[in-house]
């Protein structure tokens, strides 16, 4: 008797499922599973020779297709949304089935990981648990392995609190949730207000600098907090810079720059020196000795001069962590590093 498509189909998955493959079915409708579920339940005993045949037919076809594409709007949306322009993805992601049957979720897991890493960052420790239960596992790990630490870990223990959220209340998270992050906003800026006053403040004098963040601590302590963190300055370069990173942090700046930088931070304030020393134990012993003789020779130095070859020092240091040459040391991790 010849096999009808259904059956031959029936006969394919149950091979993959054989052969320990992990299969999507729950992308086809409802009817079609239904279908395969009696067609498998019907499957008994099938010689060898039927399964070859019906093997290489499956494979035959699969080598014949040259294109294959989405089958439904709502999965031509998900593909096209990312190039489209924003206010129409938008449009367009408020069309999906899904969508209109109630289910904001695809919206929110079809975010940019660091679109919801905000989300961790923003909502509450509740919602950020529900919210990481819903995404595929690779980009759950993905944005908890780039949630701060403190904050990734009260999520993961509040996600072991879920298991009696109804489905009404999840429901209503997702709605909330893409409303809030799922549109595109146009933007004046690029960047958020902390990384803009701190890139500011990197290039003002340091009287400068710190009576702005005295005045900011006073008004909200929080904001003045996140910019201090922002902030890189020679101080910083011994807590936030790896050892092994200072011989190609220097390799760009002037030789009469660094030794003026030295000679005017050796014999400074404590957090100026440890940075100064941090950069001389990095070298080799002849380099650094011979930096710390002609830092010596050098003398005294003005305050306008010093200021101009330290900013020399940390901004080849912030542009080697921009391009992604190095990573500087979190000072959140630190603190934790320190604490455990």
């Amino acid at each position: 008797m010849a096999l009808t498509r259904r059956r031959k189909a029936a006969m394919v998955v149950q091979m993959l499922i054989d052969d320990g493959a992990t299969l999507s079915l729950d992308q086809l409708p409802e009817t079609l599973q239904l279908a395969l579920t009696d067609e498998l339940g019907a499957l008994r005993r099938v010689d060898k020779a039927t399964v070859s045949a019906v093997a290489e037919e499956f494979t035959a076809e699969l080598e014949a297709i040259g294109l294959t594409g989405s089958g439904t709007r709502d999965g031509a949306i998900v593909a096209l949304a990312d190039h489209l322009s924003p206010t129409l993805a938008d449009q367009l992601r408020a069309q999906l089935d899904s969508v209109r049957n109630g289910d904001h979720w695809p919206i929110v897991v079809d975010l940019s990981v660091d679109r919801i890493i905000a989300i961790m960052c923003a909502e509450s420790i509740e919602v950020c648990a529900v919210a990481l239960s819903k995404l595929p596992f690779g980009k759950a790990a993905e944005v908890l392995s780039k949630t701060p630490g403190d904050r990734a870990r009260r999520i993961t223990y509040a996600m072991s609190q879920t298991e009696n959220i109804t489905p009404d209340a999840v429901r209503r998270i997702g709605a909330a949730l893409a409303q809030d992050y799922g549109q595109q906003r146009d933007i004046a800026f690029d960047k958020a207000p902390v990384q803009r006053l701190g890139a500011i403040l990197n290039s003002t004098a340091t009287d400068t600098r710190e009576d702005v963040l005295e005045g900011l601590g006073g008004t909200d302590p929080d904001f003045a907090s996140d910019v201090r963190k922002a902030i890189f300055t020679f101080k910083d370069i011994a807590s936030r810079v790896k050892p092994t990173d200072i011989p190609n942090c220097i390799r760009d700046v002037e030789g009469d720059v660094l030794i003026t930088a030295l000679a005017a931070t050796l014999t400074g304030e404590e957090a100026l020196a440890n940075s100064a020393e941090f950069i001389l134990g990095s070298l080799s012993q002849r380099m650094a000795g011979q930096l710390r003789e002609d830092a010596d020779e050098r003398g005294r130095v003005k305050k306008t001069d010093a200021e101009k070859a330290m900013a020399a020092v940390t901004a080849s240091i912030r542009e080697k962590a921009d391009a992604g040459v190095i990573t500087l040391i979190d000072p959140d991790e630190a603190d934790d590093e320190e604490d455990g």
